[in-house]
């Protein structure tokens, strides 16, 4: 019996802000490494998620959601997901089953017309959907791009992500395991724990803090009594959501902290101290160096 070759590459997930690419990272990696949220353009840099089976790696690259972009931070963002585009073995392009075609889907496909790498059109969320509306998609997207396949899924739910899987499997090429089969991701876990952190006050402040936040992490060390000590800075751009963030009488601040410390202790496998802070920066995000302090290098583009 002949031993099937070992599979591997890089697939790229693109999509309009708020489609479901972490949620769908996250499902298959088994943990999460991606934050997510119900606002739009949560992820700010590509996470790389590894998925090493028995018989491929599958490297995907979450990117941040592709939008027209309103100040340097957001055109970091379009600019890291739409590089991502020619250096990988496919690209999944997902949708909101709920939302169909709209303008932004357009601005996507308009920049995949000059690559050449299959397209995979996945349609996301087709639990929340009659079937007949999920056909009338099928039938207006394939008239769009001449996609590889299409695929509807429910990331949330799982529905039919496994055949994705096999799907995207069947695409790649053999070749090398790139990542110890133990290794979810290329992120270092001060990035993932940042990441964490941002994710709960974007869910406790809801709307009254959008998202001109940033996490920084000061220090993550190991105490004596084996418990993990972590300091992070909330950056926010004005006063008024400072304090939003603090609450009344640190009531919102602590709240934020005791959902990232589970999620953290989760992360590291251990006890977490967490030490938050918040701090006003001003229009952080139209300001270069700030960016580049808060890991967002306009110059890699």
């Amino acid at each position: 019996m002949t031993e099937q070759p070992f599979k591997s590459g890089f697939i790229t997930i693109v999509g309009r802000p708020n489609v479901g690419k972490s949620t769908f990272l996250n499902r298959v990696i088994g943990q999460k490494i991606a934050i997510m949220s119900d606002k739009a353009q949560t992820t700010r840099n590509t996470i790389q998620g590894v998925l090493t089976l028995d018989d491929a790696q599958i490297v995907f690259i979450d990117t941040p959601g592709i939008h027209k972009p309103k100040h340097k931070l957001g055109d970091f963002m379009v600019k890291l997901a739409e590089n991502t585009l020619n250096e990988v073995d496919a690209i999944m392009f997902m949708i909101n089953a709920e939302e169909g075609f709209g303008r932004g889907d357009q601005y996507i496909i308009n920049r995949l017309e000059n690559i050449k790498k299959p397209v995979y059109l996945i349609i996301n969320k087709i639990d929340r959907i009659h079937p007949d509306k999920l056909f009338e998609l099928i039938t207006i997207y394939k008239d769009k791009y001449p996609f590889k396949e299409i695929v509807p899924i429910s990331a949330l739910e799982g529905n039919n992500v496994d055949h994705l899987l096999d799907v995207l499997k069947d695409q790649l090429s053999e070749g090398p395991q790139y990542y110890p089969a133990d290794q979810v991701t290329d992120h270092p876990e001060r990035f993932i724990v940042g990441e964490l952190i941002r994710e709960k006050v974007l869910e406790q402040t809801r709307e009254e803090v959008p998202h001109s936040i940033a996490v920084v992490i000061e220090d993550i060390e190991k105490n004596p009594d084996e418990k993990i000590l972590v300091r992070a800075v909330i950056v926010v751009e004005r006063s008024t959501q400072k304090g939003i963030i603090i609450g009344k009488q640190g009531s919102m601040l602590k709240k934020i902290g005791s959902d990232a410390r589970r999620d953290i202790e989760r992360l590291l496998g251990n006890k977490v101290y967490l030490e938050l802070w918040v701090k006003v920066q001003k229009d952080w995000r139209n300001n270069d160096r700030y960016l580049n302090e808060f890991g967002f290098n306009r110059e890699d583009y």
